[in-house]
Protein backbone atom coordinates (compact mmCIF):
# COMPACT_ATOMS: atom_id res chain seq x y z
CA UNK A 1 0.00 0.00 0.00
CA UNK A 2 2.00 3.27 -1.22
CA UNK A 3 0.94 6.32 1.35
CA UNK A 4 4.29 8.21 1.27
CA UNK A 5 5.97 9.29 -1.73
CA UNK A 6 9.73 11.12 -2.13
CA UNK A 7 9.53 13.62 -5.33
CA UNK A 8 12.56 14.68 -6.41
CA UNK A 9 12.90 18.11 -7.62
CA UNK A 10 10.47 21.09 -7.01
CA UNK A 11 10.45 21.87 -11.28
CA UNK A 12 7.38 22.20 -13.26
CA UNK A 13 7.22 18.10 -12.75
CA UNK A 14 7.61 18.26 -9.20
CA UNK A 15 5.18 20.88 -8.64
CA UNK A 16 2.35 18.94 -10.58
CA UNK A 17 3.58 15.96 -8.54
CA UNK A 18 3.14 17.24 -5.27
CA UNK A 19 -0.73 18.64 -6.37
CA UNK A 20 -1.76 15.05 -8.09
CA UNK A 21 -0.52 13.23 -4.72
CA UNK A 22 -2.26 15.58 -2.05
CA UNK A 23 -5.57 14.73 -4.58
CA UNK A 24 -4.90 10.79 -4.15
CA UNK A 25 -4.50 11.37 -0.78
CA UNK A 26 -1.26 10.14 -0.77
CA UNK A 27 1.71 12.22 1.61
CA UNK A 28 4.02 13.65 -0.53
CA UNK A 29 7.58 15.04 0.15
CA UNK A 30 9.52 17.05 -2.20
CA UNK A 31 13.32 17.15 -2.40
CA UNK A 32 15.15 20.24 -4.20
CA UNK A 33 18.30 21.23 -3.97
CA UNK A 34 18.34 24.80 -4.46
CA UNK A 35 16.52 27.14 -2.76
CA UNK A 36 13.14 27.76 -5.18
CA UNK A 37 10.86 26.42 -6.98
CA UNK A 38 10.84 26.35 -11.03
CA UNK A 39 13.71 24.33 -11.58
CA UNK A 40 14.68 24.48 -15.63
CA UNK A 41 12.77 27.71 -15.49
CA UNK A 42 13.90 29.56 -12.82
CA UNK A 43 17.02 31.77 -14.27
CA UNK A 44 20.06 32.62 -12.29
CA UNK A 45 22.57 34.94 -13.05
CA UNK A 46 25.32 32.10 -11.37
CA UNK A 47 26.21 29.12 -13.71
CA UNK A 48 28.00 27.48 -11.01
CA UNK A 49 27.24 24.22 -8.80
CA UNK A 50 26.31 22.96 -12.08
CA UNK A 51 22.42 23.27 -12.33
CA UNK A 52 21.10 24.62 -15.76
CA UNK A 53 18.42 27.28 -15.95
CA UNK A 54 17.32 28.76 -19.04
CA UNK A 55 19.32 32.24 -20.42
CA UNK A 56 17.94 35.82 -19.54
CA UNK A 57 16.38 36.41 -22.67
CA UNK A 58 14.25 33.08 -23.23
CA UNK A 59 10.55 33.00 -24.15
CA UNK A 60 8.14 29.88 -24.05
CA UNK A 61 8.18 28.43 -27.66
CA UNK A 62 3.93 27.33 -26.39
CA UNK A 63 1.48 29.25 -25.64
CA UNK A 64 0.37 29.84 -22.10
CA UNK A 65 -3.21 28.05 -22.77
CA UNK A 66 -1.57 25.01 -23.98
CA UNK A 67 0.82 24.83 -21.61
CA UNK A 68 -0.87 25.54 -18.05
CA UNK A 69 -2.17 23.15 -15.44
CA UNK A 70 -5.56 21.47 -16.51
CA UNK A 71 -7.35 22.66 -13.31
CA UNK A 72 -5.26 26.48 -13.04
CA UNK A 73 -5.71 28.65 -16.16
CA UNK A 74 -2.86 31.10 -16.76
CA UNK A 75 -4.03 35.17 -16.04
CA UNK A 76 -5.87 36.36 -18.83
CA UNK A 77 -3.78 39.49 -18.35
CA UNK A 78 -0.46 37.22 -18.88
CA UNK A 79 0.72 37.55 -22.69
CA UNK A 80 0.61 34.21 -24.77
CA UNK A 81 4.32 33.69 -24.94
CA UNK A 82 5.88 33.78 -21.25
CA UNK A 83 9.28 35.21 -20.63
CA UNK A 84 10.55 33.10 -17.79
CA UNK A 85 9.88 35.62 -14.89
CA UNK A 86 6.06 35.41 -15.63
CA UNK A 87 6.54 31.75 -16.29
CA UNK A 88 7.77 31.45 -13.02
CA UNK A 89 5.14 33.50 -11.22
CA UNK A 90 2.62 31.36 -12.57
CA UNK A 91 4.15 28.20 -10.78
CA UNK A 92 4.44 30.45 -7.75
CA UNK A 93 0.71 31.41 -8.45
CA UNK A 94 -0.28 26.99 -8.65
CA UNK A 95 2.02 26.30 -5.29
CA UNK A 96 0.39 28.85 -3.17
CA UNK A 97 -3.11 28.33 -4.64
CA UNK A 98 -2.74 24.13 -3.83
CA UNK A 99 -0.68 24.78 -0.60
CA UNK A 100 2.53 22.85 -2.10
CA UNK A 101 5.10 24.86 -0.90
CA UNK A 102 4.75 23.20 2.54
CA UNK A 103 5.56 19.90 0.79
CA UNK A 104 8.98 20.95 -0.25
CA UNK A 105 12.07 20.71 1.68
CA UNK A 106 14.78 23.06 0.04
CA UNK A 107 18.26 23.20 0.11
CA UNK A 108 18.31 19.23 -0.18
CA UNK A 109 20.17 16.94 -1.99
CA UNK A 110 19.01 12.99 -2.69
CA UNK A 111 22.39 11.26 -2.75
CA UNK A 112 21.23 7.80 -2.90
CA UNK A 113 17.78 6.04 -4.07
CA UNK A 114 18.16 2.31 -3.14
CA UNK A 115 15.82 -0.73 -3.04
CA UNK A 116 14.96 -2.20 0.51
CA UNK A 117 15.61 -5.19 0.61
CA UNK A 118 12.41 -6.73 1.59
CA UNK A 119 11.36 -4.69 -2.27
CA UNK A 120 9.90 -7.48 -4.12
CA UNK A 121 7.31 -7.88 -1.13
CA UNK A 122 6.93 -4.11 -0.02
CA UNK A 123 8.07 -2.23 -3.06
CA UNK A 124 9.72 0.06 -0.45
CA UNK A 125 12.71 2.26 -0.75
CA UNK A 126 15.25 4.11 1.03
CA UNK A 127 16.65 7.62 0.14
CA UNK A 128 19.00 9.28 1.76
CA UNK A 129 19.26 13.16 1.50
CA UNK A 130 21.87 15.88 2.44
CA UNK A 131 20.56 19.32 4.24
CA UNK A 132 23.23 21.53 5.45
CA UNK A 133 26.24 18.65 5.18
CA UNK A 134 23.50 16.65 7.68
CA UNK A 135 22.81 13.61 6.18
CA UNK A 136 19.49 12.17 6.33
CA UNK A 137 18.01 8.41 5.67
CA UNK A 138 14.27 7.93 5.24
CA UNK A 139 11.88 5.08 3.89
CA UNK A 140 9.46 5.63 0.81
CA UNK A 141 6.44 3.78 -0.58
CA UNK A 142 6.97 5.02 -3.56
CA UNK A 143 9.35 7.51 -5.64
CA UNK A 144 8.47 10.06 -8.41
CA UNK A 145 11.84 11.52 -9.67
CA UNK A 146 10.84 14.84 -11.30
CA UNK A 147 14.39 15.96 -12.77
CA UNK A 148 13.61 16.16 -16.53
CA UNK A 149 15.42 16.11 -19.62
CA UNK A 150 18.13 18.86 -18.94
CA UNK A 151 20.42 17.55 -16.36
CA UNK A 152 23.95 16.94 -17.61
CA UNK A 153 25.14 19.02 -20.84
CA UNK A 154 25.90 16.76 -23.67
CA UNK A 155 29.75 18.06 -25.21
CA UNK A 156 30.79 15.76 -28.16
CA UNK A 157 33.86 17.30 -28.39
CA UNK A 158 35.49 13.76 -29.97
CA UNK A 159 33.04 14.74 -32.75
CA UNK A 160 35.16 17.79 -33.88
CA UNK A 161 39.12 17.21 -34.19
CA UNK A 162 41.16 19.87 -32.52
CA UNK A 163 38.72 22.00 -30.53
CA UNK A 164 40.19 21.11 -27.40
CA UNK A 165 43.92 20.14 -28.51
CA UNK A 166 44.59 23.01 -31.35
CA UNK A 167 42.06 25.83 -30.87
CA UNK A 168 43.64 28.25 -29.20
CA UNK A 169 39.57 30.26 -28.65
CA UNK A 170 37.45 29.63 -26.16
CA UNK A 171 34.25 27.16 -26.53
CA UNK A 172 31.45 26.30 -23.83
CA UNK A 173 27.96 25.11 -23.83
CA UNK A 174 24.82 26.64 -24.29
CA UNK A 175 24.46 25.55 -20.39
CA UNK A 176 26.97 28.49 -19.43
CA UNK A 177 25.29 31.12 -21.74
CA UNK A 178 23.58 33.78 -19.94
CA UNK A 179 23.29 37.14 -22.13
CA UNK A 180 25.27 38.50 -25.23
CA UNK A 181 27.73 41.08 -23.26
CA UNK A 182 30.46 38.25 -23.03
CA UNK A 183 30.35 37.90 -26.78
CA UNK A 184 30.57 41.62 -28.28
CA UNK A 185 32.52 42.19 -30.95
CA UNK A 186 33.60 38.81 -31.16
CA UNK A 187 33.65 36.36 -34.13
CA UNK A 188 30.76 33.65 -33.08
CA UNK A 189 30.70 29.32 -34.07
CA UNK A 190 27.79 28.09 -32.69
CA UNK A 191 26.90 24.06 -33.24
CA UNK A 192 23.91 22.93 -33.42
CA UNK A 193 20.76 24.24 -34.70
CA UNK A 194 18.15 23.46 -32.75
CA UNK A 195 16.00 25.56 -30.88
CA UNK A 196 18.57 27.11 -28.28
CA UNK A 197 21.05 27.30 -31.25
CA UNK A 198 19.00 29.35 -33.39
CA UNK A 199 17.42 31.38 -30.39
CA UNK A 200 21.37 32.40 -29.44
CA UNK A 201 22.89 33.04 -33.20
CA UNK A 202 19.44 35.66 -33.38
CA UNK A 203 20.74 37.30 -29.77
CA UNK A 204 24.35 37.48 -30.54
CA UNK A 205 24.36 38.79 -34.36
CA UNK A 206 23.21 42.03 -32.72
CA UNK A 207 26.27 42.27 -30.81
CA UNK A 208 29.01 39.91 -32.13
CA UNK A 209 31.48 40.83 -35.36
CA UNK A 210 29.76 37.67 -37.00
CA UNK A 211 28.16 34.79 -36.21
CA UNK A 212 28.28 31.58 -37.96
CA UNK A 213 25.61 28.84 -37.25
CA UNK A 214 26.85 25.29 -38.04
CA UNK A 215 23.89 22.63 -39.32
CA UNK A 216 24.20 18.98 -39.80
CA UNK A 217 20.57 17.94 -41.01
CA UNK A 218 17.65 19.37 -42.88
CA UNK A 219 15.71 22.05 -40.75
CA UNK A 220 12.28 23.55 -41.04
CA UNK A 221 11.66 26.95 -39.25
CA UNK A 222 8.05 28.12 -38.04
CA UNK A 223 6.94 30.88 -36.04
CA UNK A 224 4.89 31.32 -33.04
CA UNK A 225 2.42 33.60 -34.78
CA UNK A 226 0.20 31.71 -36.89
CA UNK A 227 -1.25 33.25 -40.49
CA UNK A 228 -4.14 34.62 -38.28
CA UNK A 229 -2.18 36.54 -35.96
CA UNK A 230 -2.99 33.46 -33.00
CA UNK A 231 -0.55 31.24 -31.63
CA UNK A 232 0.54 28.86 -33.69
CA UNK A 233 -0.06 25.71 -31.39
CA UNK A 234 -3.36 26.90 -31.04
CA UNK A 235 -3.94 26.75 -34.50
CA UNK A 236 -2.04 23.26 -35.61
CA UNK A 237 -2.50 21.22 -32.12
CA UNK A 238 -6.20 20.32 -32.45
CA UNK A 239 -8.45 16.81 -32.32
CA UNK A 240 -9.62 17.85 -35.99
CA UNK A 241 -5.86 17.96 -37.64
CA UNK A 242 -4.91 14.96 -35.40
CA UNK A 243 -7.41 12.99 -37.20
CA UNK A 244 -6.68 14.06 -40.85
CA UNK A 245 -2.88 13.26 -39.95
CA UNK A 246 -4.16 10.17 -38.96
CA UNK A 247 -6.39 9.81 -42.09
CA UNK A 248 -4.11 10.64 -44.69
CA UNK A 249 -1.19 8.86 -46.26
CA UNK A 250 1.97 10.09 -44.33
CA UNK A 251 3.46 10.82 -47.73
CA UNK A 252 0.75 13.79 -48.23
CA UNK A 253 0.60 14.71 -44.85
CA UNK A 254 4.46 15.15 -45.12
CA UNK A 255 4.03 17.52 -48.25
CA UNK A 256 1.55 19.43 -46.75
CA UNK A 257 3.49 20.32 -43.86
CA UNK A 258 6.57 20.97 -45.90
CA UNK A 259 4.04 22.90 -48.29
CA UNK A 260 2.83 24.98 -45.05
CA UNK A 261 6.93 25.88 -43.82
CA UNK A 262 7.43 27.05 -47.08
CA UNK A 263 4.83 29.53 -47.65
CA UNK A 264 6.74 31.69 -45.60
CA UNK A 265 9.71 31.72 -46.86
CA UNK A 266 11.48 29.08 -49.33
CA UNK A 267 14.27 26.35 -47.06
CA UNK A 268 15.84 25.24 -49.97
CA UNK A 269 17.29 28.95 -50.97
CA UNK A 270 17.86 29.60 -47.54
CA UNK A 271 20.43 26.42 -47.37
CA UNK A 272 18.23 24.96 -44.25
CA UNK A 273 15.76 22.17 -45.51
CA UNK A 274 14.73 20.26 -48.80
CA UNK A 275 11.40 18.40 -49.24
CA UNK A 276 13.10 15.61 -50.56
CA UNK A 277 14.51 15.50 -46.84
CA UNK A 278 13.54 12.10 -44.44
CA UNK A 279 13.89 13.73 -41.58
CA UNK A 280 11.20 16.31 -39.92
CA UNK A 281 13.32 18.21 -37.48
CA UNK A 282 11.15 22.00 -36.77
CA UNK A 283 12.61 24.54 -34.47
CA UNK A 284 10.42 27.59 -33.27
CA UNK A 285 12.15 31.17 -34.76
CA UNK A 286 10.38 34.29 -36.24
CA UNK A 287 13.99 36.33 -36.58
CA UNK A 288 16.69 33.55 -38.27
CA UNK A 289 15.35 33.98 -41.56
CA UNK A 290 15.79 37.54 -41.77
CA UNK A 291 19.11 37.32 -39.96
CA UNK A 292 20.30 35.05 -42.79
CA UNK A 293 18.85 37.51 -44.92
CA UNK A 294 20.82 40.58 -43.96
CA UNK A 295 23.78 38.16 -43.23
CA UNK A 296 24.03 39.32 -39.56
CA UNK A 297 23.88 34.88 -39.42
CA UNK A 298 26.00 32.91 -41.72
CA UNK A 299 24.53 29.09 -41.84
CA UNK A 300 27.38 26.72 -42.68
CA UNK A 301 27.42 22.61 -43.01
CA UNK A 302 28.95 20.41 -40.12
CA UNK A 303 32.28 21.16 -38.67
CA UNK A 304 34.90 18.72 -39.83
CA UNK A 305 38.07 20.04 -37.43
CA UNK A 306 39.31 23.07 -35.52
CA UNK A 307 42.85 24.87 -36.17
CA UNK A 308 43.83 27.12 -34.17
CA UNK A 309 41.58 29.90 -35.02
CA UNK A 310 40.02 28.46 -37.39
CA UNK A 311 36.86 25.75 -38.60
CA UNK A 312 37.20 23.88 -41.48
CA UNK A 313 33.19 22.82 -42.66
CA UNK A 314 32.63 19.33 -44.02
CA UNK A 315 31.34 21.13 -47.42
CA UNK A 316 35.39 22.45 -47.80
CA UNK A 317 35.14 25.95 -46.51
CA UNK A 318 36.85 27.51 -43.63
CA UNK A 319 36.29 30.12 -41.60
CA UNK A 320 38.98 32.40 -40.37
CA UNK A 321 39.29 34.06 -36.91
CA UNK A 322 37.28 32.21 -34.43
CA UNK A 323 36.79 33.38 -31.40
CA UNK A 324 34.19 31.36 -29.33
CA UNK A 325 32.31 28.44 -30.12
CA UNK A 326 29.25 27.97 -28.46
CA UNK A 327 28.02 24.39 -28.13
CA UNK A 328 24.18 24.20 -28.83
CA UNK A 329 24.61 20.08 -28.87
CA UNK A 330 21.61 19.36 -26.52
CA UNK A 331 21.35 17.47 -23.37
CA UNK A 332 21.84 13.75 -21.50
CA UNK A 333 20.06 12.53 -19.01
CA UNK A 334 21.53 10.73 -15.85
CA UNK A 335 20.42 9.44 -12.38
CA UNK A 336 22.81 9.07 -10.56
CA UNK A 337 21.31 8.29 -7.10
CA UNK A 338 19.26 6.25 -8.49
CA UNK A 339 21.54 2.64 -7.43
CA UNK A 340 22.91 0.74 -10.25
CA UNK A 341 20.66 -1.82 -10.92
CA UNK A 342 17.69 0.22 -11.33
CA UNK A 343 19.74 2.27 -13.50
CA UNK A 344 20.53 0.38 -15.97
CA UNK A 345 17.03 -0.96 -16.69
CA UNK A 346 16.79 1.94 -19.10
CA UNK A 347 18.72 3.25 -21.42
CA UNK A 348 16.31 6.21 -22.79
CA UNK A 349 12.67 7.14 -21.98
CA UNK A 350 11.80 4.10 -24.79
CA UNK A 351 13.32 1.98 -22.70
CA UNK A 352 10.43 2.58 -19.83
CA UNK A 353 6.14 2.09 -20.33
CA UNK A 354 5.09 4.78 -21.74
CA UNK A 355 7.97 6.89 -20.92
CA UNK A 356 7.64 6.58 -17.09
CA UNK A 357 8.22 3.04 -15.60
CA UNK A 358 10.41 0.79 -15.76
CA UNK A 359 8.84 -2.74 -16.70
CA UNK A 360 11.15 -4.94 -15.08
CA UNK A 361 10.95 -3.44 -11.36
CA UNK A 362 8.94 -6.20 -9.07
CA UNK A 363 6.67 -3.46 -8.05
CA UNK A 364 5.77 -0.62 -9.88
CA UNK A 365 6.87 2.06 -7.08
CA UNK A 366 9.11 4.29 -8.94
CA UNK A 367 8.27 6.76 -11.79
CA UNK A 368 10.22 8.76 -14.44
CA UNK A 369 7.88 11.99 -14.78
CA UNK A 370 8.73 14.62 -17.50
CA UNK A 371 11.52 12.59 -19.34
CA UNK A 372 9.66 13.25 -22.36
CA UNK A 373 9.85 15.19 -25.70
CA UNK A 374 6.31 16.38 -27.25
CA UNK A 375 5.10 18.25 -30.09
CA UNK A 376 4.02 20.51 -27.77
CA UNK A 377 4.12 21.38 -24.01
CA UNK A 378 6.03 18.70 -22.21
CA UNK A 379 4.62 20.88 -19.21
CA UNK A 380 1.70 19.48 -19.79
CA UNK A 381 2.70 16.29 -20.34
CA UNK A 382 4.57 15.86 -16.87
CA UNK A 383 1.12 16.81 -15.32
CA UNK A 384 -0.84 13.81 -17.18
CA UNK A 385 2.04 11.46 -16.08
CA UNK A 386 1.65 12.84 -12.78
CA UNK A 387 -2.36 11.94 -12.58
CA UNK A 388 -1.78 8.30 -13.65
CA UNK A 389 1.15 7.69 -11.55
CA UNK A 390 -0.51 9.22 -8.53
CA UNK A 391 -3.91 7.14 -10.00
CA UNK A 392 -1.82 3.79 -9.85
CA UNK A 393 -0.02 4.32 -6.59
CA UNK A 394 -3.10 5.33 -5.18
CA UNK A 395 -4.64 2.00 -5.98
CA UNK A 396 -7.32 3.32 -8.52
CA UNK A 397 -5.10 2.47 -11.77
CA UNK A 398 -3.41 -0.80 -12.57
CA UNK A 399 -0.48 -1.19 -14.35
CA UNK A 400 -0.62 -4.63 -16.93
CA UNK A 401 1.37 -7.39 -16.01
CA UNK A 402 5.16 -7.56 -16.81
CA UNK A 403 4.92 -9.35 -19.66
CA UNK A 404 2.75 -6.70 -21.88
CA UNK A 405 4.72 -3.91 -20.95
CA UNK A 406 7.91 -5.39 -21.76
CA UNK A 407 6.59 -6.46 -25.04
CA UNK A 408 4.82 -2.70 -25.43
CA UNK A 409 8.78 -1.58 -24.83
CA UNK A 410 10.20 -4.37 -27.03
CA UNK A 411 8.01 -3.30 -29.86
CA UNK A 412 9.76 0.06 -30.04
CA UNK A 413 13.35 -1.20 -29.46
CA UNK A 414 14.28 -0.68 -33.16
CA UNK A 415 13.56 2.96 -32.96
CA UNK A 416 15.79 3.06 -29.64
CA UNK A 417 19.32 2.97 -31.62
CA UNK A 418 18.14 5.87 -34.46
CA UNK A 419 16.30 7.90 -30.91
CA UNK A 420 19.61 7.92 -29.61
CA UNK A 421 21.64 8.66 -32.13
CA UNK A 422 19.08 11.95 -32.82
CA UNK A 423 19.49 13.15 -29.03
CA UNK A 424 23.49 13.09 -28.97
CA UNK A 425 23.03 14.64 -32.45
CA UNK A 426 21.03 17.53 -31.20
CA UNK A 427 17.91 16.76 -33.32
CA UNK A 428 15.03 17.03 -31.44
CA UNK A 429 13.63 13.07 -30.55
CA UNK A 430 9.67 14.47 -30.24
CA UNK A 431 6.45 12.46 -29.75
CA UNK A 432 3.42 13.26 -31.32
CA UNK A 433 1.48 15.66 -28.39
CA UNK A 434 -2.22 14.75 -28.65
CA UNK A 435 -1.11 10.84 -28.98
CA UNK A 436 0.71 10.97 -25.94
CA UNK A 437 -1.44 12.91 -23.93
CA UNK A 438 -4.42 10.83 -25.32
CA UNK A 439 -2.58 7.78 -24.58
CA UNK A 440 -1.88 8.53 -20.77
CA UNK A 441 -5.09 10.48 -20.54
CA UNK A 442 -6.87 6.77 -21.55
CA UNK A 443 -4.41 5.02 -19.29
CA UNK A 444 -6.10 7.43 -15.88
CA UNK A 445 -9.32 7.04 -17.37
CA UNK A 446 -9.73 10.90 -18.22
CA UNK A 447 -10.00 11.20 -21.89
CA UNK A 448 -12.90 12.73 -22.92
CA UNK A 449 -15.11 10.70 -25.86
CA UNK A 450 -16.39 12.81 -28.11
CA UNK A 451 -19.08 11.11 -29.28
CA UNK A 452 -20.55 11.44 -25.37
CA UNK A 453 -19.79 15.38 -26.09
CA UNK A 454 -21.64 15.29 -29.04
CA UNK A 455 -24.63 13.62 -27.59
CA UNK A 456 -24.85 15.75 -24.59
CA UNK A 457 -22.97 19.00 -25.07
CA UNK A 458 -22.76 19.75 -29.11
CA UNK A 459 -20.91 23.25 -28.31
CA UNK A 460 -18.45 21.76 -26.00
CA UNK A 461 -17.60 18.76 -28.68
CA UNK A 462 -17.53 21.30 -31.51
CA UNK A 463 -14.57 23.20 -29.47
CA UNK A 464 -13.09 19.85 -28.15
CA UNK A 465 -12.82 18.62 -31.86
CA UNK A 466 -11.57 21.43 -33.82
CA UNK A 467 -10.60 23.87 -31.57
CA UNK A 468 -6.97 23.47 -29.88
CA UNK A 469 -6.59 20.40 -27.93
CA UNK A 470 -5.89 22.95 -24.41
CA UNK A 471 -5.45 21.09 -21.51
CA UNK A 472 -8.44 21.14 -19.53
CA UNK A 473 -9.99 18.80 -21.82
CA UNK A 474 -8.28 16.26 -19.57
CA UNK A 475 -10.63 17.58 -16.43
CA UNK A 476 -14.06 17.16 -18.14
CA UNK A 477 -14.09 13.17 -16.64
CA UNK A 478 -13.19 10.88 -14.44
CA UNK A 479 -11.21 11.46 -11.54
CA UNK A 480 -10.29 14.66 -10.96
CA UNK A 481 -12.49 16.21 -13.16
CA UNK A 482 -13.09 19.52 -13.07
CA UNK A 483 -16.54 21.97 -12.75
CA UNK A 484 -14.27 24.41 -14.39
CA UNK A 485 -13.34 22.81 -17.35
CA UNK A 486 -15.92 23.59 -19.85
CA UNK A 487 -16.08 27.20 -19.06
CA UNK A 488 -12.32 27.20 -19.78
CA UNK A 489 -12.41 26.02 -22.81
CA UNK A 490 -15.34 27.97 -23.89
CA UNK A 491 -13.50 31.26 -23.16
CA UNK A 492 -9.66 29.73 -23.77
CA UNK A 493 -9.85 32.54 -27.18
CA UNK A 494 -11.20 35.23 -25.06
CA UNK A 495 -8.22 34.68 -22.45
CA UNK A 496 -5.64 34.57 -26.04
CA UNK A 497 -7.23 38.07 -26.63
CA UNK A 498 -7.21 39.88 -23.62
CA UNK A 499 -3.75 40.47 -23.25
CA UNK A 500 -3.84 42.36 -26.74
CA UNK A 501 -6.87 44.48 -25.96
CA UNK A 502 -4.53 47.22 -24.52
CA UNK A 503 -5.71 49.93 -27.40
CA UNK A 504 -9.15 49.61 -28.72
CA UNK A 505 -9.53 50.67 -32.85
CA UNK A 506 -12.45 52.10 -33.85
CA UNK A 507 -13.68 50.37 -36.68
CA UNK A 508 -16.60 53.03 -37.37
CA UNK A 509 -14.49 55.57 -37.80
CA UNK A 510 -12.77 56.65 -41.03
CA UNK A 511 -9.30 57.26 -40.99
CA UNK A 512 -8.12 61.02 -40.78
Amino acid sequence: MVRRVAIIGAGVGGLASIKCCLDEGLEPTCFERTEDIGGLWRYTDSTDGGRVSVYRSVITNTSKEMSCFSDFPCPEDFPNYLPHSLLLEYFRMYARHFNLLQHIRFKTTVLRVRKRPDFATSGQWKVVTETNGIKESHIFDAVMVCTGNYQEPYLPLASFPGIDTRFKGQYLHSREYRDVEAFRGKRVLVVGIGNTGGDLSVELSRVAAKVFLSARSSTWVFRRVSDHGFPCDMVSNTRFNHFLDWLLPSAITKRIRFRKFNSWFNHVNYGLASTKSSKFHLIINEELPFCLLSGTVVLKSNVKKFTESSAVFEDGTTEENIDVVLFATGYVFSFPFLEESVRSLFDDNRSLYKCIFPPQLEKPTLAIIGLIQLTGSVMVGAEMQARWVTGIFAGWNKLPPTSRMMADVLKKKPLVKRCMMLLHSGENLKMSFISYIDEIASCAGVKPSLLRLLLTDPRLALAVFFGPCTPYQYRLVGRGKWSGARDAILTQWQRTLKPLRTRVVDESSSAS
